[in-house]
């Protein structure tokens, strides 16, 4: 039980050690004077503090306060709202597996469920090594490549039972892994730097960013009037002539 739960108030968050508070605040000033209103980079500073400790922590959200003139209440308000900040310690590869209704039923759940029996952690939980953390998670918007499973938020698309196993293992052998689609992969911490607004600085990272697949763009070319190679007609569908 903790103290809080046995009615005792709990204690001011700690500050980060002075080197740190003085790297993060020259970060955080660069982002401030991104926007009109201090309080406009709450968002992308928790990012900051989330690269800092791999979670958002009673210190990242004191910090945040601080620079930003805010309570801790108002930083906890958001932080607790938004599923990106992770509110405990984590892996390094957040592995979410989508479990919406198509990914579901093209796979997404029986993943799900052989993932969590070869890791051996449930929902939320984080391998023993500290490399990978579990999670189901509700739609990723790639419906067109089910079933998808997200590491760090980089795709990977059409995956099996198989394939996962596969992928939770390189990760947890630091073999090098490749998204189908956008950047190369990297830490959680180091996605949650870029997605605080800092340049991501690896070589080629940029350029990589994924577009549209061929899957995604085949009703809009079908709308064009273009032809669509590899377009599979819907099950049960029937051609003109075999309707007559």
């Amino acid at each position: 039980m903790t103290n809080v739960e046995m009615g005792i108030p709990e204690m001011p968050a700690p500050d980060y050690p002075a080197e740190v508070r003085e790297r993060l605040e020259a970060d955080a000033r660069e982002i401030i004077a991104r926007y009109p209103d201090s309080r406009s980079a709450l968002l992308p500073l928790l990012h900051l503090v989330q690269s800092e400790e791999g979670h958002v922590t009673r210190t990242g959200q004191r910090f945040c306060a601080e620079v930003l003139d805010l309570t801790t209440a108002e930083v906890n308000a958001v932080a607790t709202f938004y599923s990106m900040y992770r509110r405990k310690a984590s892996g390094d590869y957040q592995v979410g597996v989508c479990t919406n209704t198509l990914c579901a039923v093209m796979g997404g759940d029986a993943i799900y469920a052989s993932l969590r029996e070869h890791l051996g952690v449930g929902d939320g939980e984080t391998t023993e090594d500290g490399k990978v953390t579990l999670e189901h998670v509700e739609c990723n918007a790639a419906c067109d490549f089910a079933p998808v499973v997200m590491v760090n938020w980089e795709f990977f698309d059409n995956q099996t039972p198989d394939s996962a196993r596969a992928l939770v293992d390189d990760l947890r052998a630091g073999r090098e892994v490749t998204p189908t689609r956008g950047a190369p992969l990297c830490t959680f911490k180091q996605t949650a730097r870029v997605l605080a607004g800092f340049p991501d600085e690896r070589p080629g990272a940029v350029e990589a960013s994924g577009s549209a697949g061929p899957a995604t763009l085949a009703g809009l070319r079908l709308a064009k009037g273009e032809s669509t190679p590899g377009v599979i007609a819907p099950r049960g569908a029937v051609s003109d002539e075999e309707g007559k």
